[in-house]
């Protein structure tokens, strides 16, 4: 799971996080039966939740350099342990 996304066949700098990449063939909410029943959800929750937070905090930045954010690197779900923010 770590590994997936991160393909540099895939995408240019997979280690970068770059919103405007795009979503075509992503692995994030699994595929045909594993799919996740989740997704369309959680799509629209970023969708809806992520713009009206900028709206809202428009200083959001993260607190410390991006090299000291923690990632969960050896989990079932790939992500970050803390993500402090300052705004």
């Amino acid at each position: 799971f770590p590994a997936a996304n991160r393909d540099p066949a895939f995408a240019e700098d997979p280690e970068t996080l770059d919103i405007s990449r795009g979503a075509a063939g992503h692995v994030a909410f699994g595929h045909g039966v594993h799919h996740c029943l989740g997704a369309p959800l959680a799509r629209m929750e970023m969708r809806i939740a992520f713009p009206l937070l900028l709206q809202r905090f428009p200083g959001l930045a993260l607190a410390d350099p991006h090299e000291q954010v923690d990632f969960r690197v050896f989990s079932v779900v790939f992500g970050l342990n803390a993500l402090p923010v300052t705004w």
